[in-house]
């Protein structure tokens, strides 16, 4: 293989070499000075046993159809010809559309499946039913969902806050306090949606620390931000970060360190955000000593944290896990709020940032343009969902609930089309999912592989992985654009999305619509020079497409001018406001007010934990977090080597502190059961002081692997943690997920172990039917 070839993956740029036909290794791209260590996984993982190699239709379905759909997840499956696998596909999207109409369709993906633009499974699948008339989808992220509502009100698009963050070589030379709250945890920012081209943050921490930048770690978990001697880390009990934000403001206002100016110019509602501190409105004045008791940081701590921040240049940063908790939304909105209330928005090395680590073009300062995209076309079905709310649409049709302050109603869902992600991964409550996911009539899916999402399905179509094609990586952000050449032949008869979506448009009648006549080549060349376009307009000259596609990658320069985010609007607001209502911060939103929810009033506010949440239930006393992973992406590559290398006893690492595992009789290695009224599951026992006692920690992403599948509710033997997170949305107003809010008790699991059988195949039997 010519050494200018590689392949991009949401992890990095590797050039994959190849003995016999197979993939050997993956070495990294000769630029990335801080590769990840996932790509190795790839290796053996493309023709693993849990790769689906033929199309599978589940027995069930195919002798009595949409009836046997209870038996999702039990079933055995029958490969069937392509031809066939099309045939009935195509037949059970033109019943339901006939039957029900478009908007009984659920368009399901979810943006991480391919690191390439062209073979990006959500636009395909996007594009393919815009052309049979629409679909309804989802917004938001299970990532981002509460905070992907709120800041356009109060701040800007989250867009914004991630393309025009302040960056980290700017942070270097100015910044001289940075407060995570979160953490800043490397592993994350391992991950670009579209592809990581060049890791940056590992190099940056360091040259920060070397510059006598100052880190504080706001975290149940230690290791959340390593930068040596220069990390002073505060102990903070899980989901109580607003509270800490508050007290700090309280502290910064009644010591009068607060930027009136900047207030009065650039914000708008601080005098009623003061009577909340002030206890005006409660009672309750937000004092050190009030979010102590909530936070379990020590009062005099706070209020010395409040002063240096005042005192130094202070970049505020928020991690997004704190958003994925029941009021999700208040984090960020009480950091925006302390951080105007400083003054240093705008300024170099200060003001705020929401998600630096989070992912890897967050703080890179690079230009913002995205190379290729697929156009989608127009969807004709107006109606959606918040992405977190899959289950209450499929066991609630017609029920009304609340999203941005709207007051909506969920569809009556016949049919799933789910290309790209995978919701048993990145859904709370497994076993309400499960329920959920046999309500439609028919569930079709796009997967490599054999997860849990393709064995609780009805169609199982094997779809290619990015080192099986050609196509085109470049994201957001990020410097490099690579031409992604097919590395080897497909893995059984595993066929390209569009390769799937062209051979069901053919039996719609839509096929010149999708296709447009291209070939996945001449799509390529399309695209890039529809791209090129883009670029020049923005300033950059890539070479032309042969020439780009020979040479491997084009790479793009960096900005003249190191960004600061909100250095406009700070030099003059009015001709350069923000993409609020008023134009400014808005520390108190009349919009979000009028709408009258008090789980998510017009000011940031602390609000206790719903009852459903079950958080103060004394039977589950430990606090579970649940967060990316080190060793894949989300579920990605779990099968693989360098995920499969974490695992203890086969099963999921929990970390835990020694003083909670001896009041349990635990030790390190053990084996335990993790349970709650939701469900339970099985990990293995890693013990750490650098966790706060009362907390412990898993990873999200194994595959889900039930004892049991003929019995609702049975004990996940693998460790996903989703078997016990709680499934409510943040507030009734971003309705974003709440995986952290999540309690449960932990005993040490006792008799045989059982096989994990996650990454096998599912049972396959002969064709029965008496005919075709």
């Amino acid at each position: 293989m010519p050494p200018n070839r590689y392949v991009t993956t949401h992890w990095g740029v590797y050039k994959p070499r190849v003995r016999d036909g197979r993939v050997v290794a993956m070495d990294a791209a000769e630029w990335d000075q801080a590769p990840s260590t996932i790509g190795s996984s790839m290796v053996d993982g493309i023709s693993a046993p849990a790769r689906v190699r033929r199309p599978a239709i589940r027995r069930g379905f195919l002798k009595h159809g949409p009836s046997s759909r209870d038996r999702r997840g039990r079933d055995e499956f029958v490969e069937v010809p392509w031809d066939e696998a099309l045939d009935i596909t195509a037949r059970e999207l033109a019943r339901v559309k006939h039957e029900s109409g478009n908007g009984a369709i659920f368009g399901g993906s979810y943006g991480w499946a391919s690191a390439g633009r062209f073979h990006h499974a959500q636009s395909q699948v996007h594009r393919f039913l815009n052309c049979i008339g629409g679909y309804v989808r989802n917004v938001d992220t299970y990532s981002l969902g509460a905070g992907r509502a709120l800041t356009p009100h109060i701040l800007a698009p989250m867009e914004i806050m991630q393309q025009d963050a302040t960056a980290w070589s700017n942070l270097e030379k100015h910044c001289q306090l940075f407060v995570a709250f979160g953490g800043l945890p490397v592993k994350n920012a391992q991950v670009s949606s579209g592809g990581a081209t060049e890791h940056v943050m590992p190099g940056a921490i360091e040259r920060m620390a070397a510059n006598s930048v100052r880190f504080v770690n706001i975290s149940p978990i230690r290791g959340d931000l390593e930068a040596g001697d220069a990390v002073e880390w505060l102990s903070i009990k899980p989901g109580t970060d607003t509270a800490l934000m508050l007290a700090l403001a309280c502290v910064v206002h009644s010591e009068n360190l607060h930027d009136e100016r900047f207030l009065s110019t650039h914000a708008t509602g601080f005098e009623r955000f003061r009577a909340y501190l002030d206890g005006g409105i409660d009672g309750v004045v937000k004092n050190p000593r009030w979010a102590a008791a909530i936070t379990g940081v020590d009062a005099d701590t706070i209020a010395a944290l409040a002063r240096r921040m005042a005192a130094h240049r202070t970049m505020i940063n928020v991690a997004w896990s704190l958003q994925r908790a029941v009021h999700g939304e208040q984090p960020f909105w009480a950091a925006t709020a302390l951080a105007a209330m400083l003054g240093q928005i705008g300024l170099p090395g200060g003001g705020i940032g929401l998600g630096y680590s989070c992912a890897n073009n967050i703080g890179a300062g690079n230009n913002a343009f995205s190379g290729p995209r697929v156009p989608q076309g127009v969807n004709a079905i107006n109606d959606y969902i918040p992405v977190a709310r899959i289950s209450d649409m499929l066991l609630k049709p017609g029920e009304a609930y609340t999203y941005n302050c709207e007051r909506r109603t969920y569809p009556d869902i016949r049919l799933i089309y789910w290309s790209g992600g995978n919701p048993f991964h990145h859904h709370q409550d497994i076993n309400r999912l499960v329920q959920a996911w046999r309500r439609p009539e028919v569930t079709v899916v796009h997967e490599p592989f054999w997860t849990a999402h393709a064995k609780f399905s009805d169609i199982v179509l094997p779809a290619t992985t990015s080192l099986e094609r050609d196509d085109i990586g470049s994201a957001s952000g990020e410097r490099y654009m690579i031409a992604m050449h097919r590395t080897v032949p497909a893995v059984g008869e595993a066929r390209d999305d569009y390769e799937i979506f062209a051979g069901l448009a053919r039996r719609l009648g839509v096929e010149k619509a999708y296709t447009e006549g291209r070939a996945t080549s001449a799509w390529l060349r399309h695209l890039y020079d529809e791209s090129r376009g883009r670029a020049t307009q923005a300033g950059i000259a890539l070479p032309d497409f042969d020439a780009f596609w020979v040479a491997g990658v084009a790479v793009m320069p960096k900005p003249n001018i190191e960004t600061v985010i909100f250095a406009d609007f700070r030099a003059d607001p009015v001709a350069h406001r923000l993409p609020t209502p008023s134009g400014r911060i808005e520390i108190f939103s009349e919009h979000i007010a009028s709408f009258g929810a008090d789980d998510c009033p017009g000011y940031p506010a602390w609000r206790e934990p719903p009852p459903e949440a079950g958080l103060d239930d004394p039977r589950y006393p430990l606090h579970l977090l649940s967060g990316q992973p080190s060793k894949r992406l989300h579920s990605q590559y779990d099968h693989g080597s360098e995920s499969r290398a974490t695992k203890i006893r086969d099963r999921e690492p929990l970390t835990m502190h020694p003083d909670d595992a001896r009041a349990r009789d635990i030790a390190a290695g053990d084996v335990v059961r993790v349970f709650n009224d939701r469900g339970a599951l099985l990990a293995g026992v890693k013990l750490s002081d650098g966790i706060r006692p009362g907390v412990v920690q898993m990873a999200t992403g194994a595959w889900y692997d039930p004892i049991d599948p003929d019995t609702d509710g049975s004990l996940d033997k693998h460790g996903n943690p989703n078997v016990v997170t709680v499934d409510i949305g943040t507030s009734s107003f971003g309705q974003g997920c709440s995986a952290q809010s999540a309690r449960v008790q932990i005993e040490r699991f006792e008799g045989e172990l059982p096989k994990v059988t996650a990454f096998e195949p599912p049972r396959f039997v002969a064709d029965d039917r008496r005919s075709r």
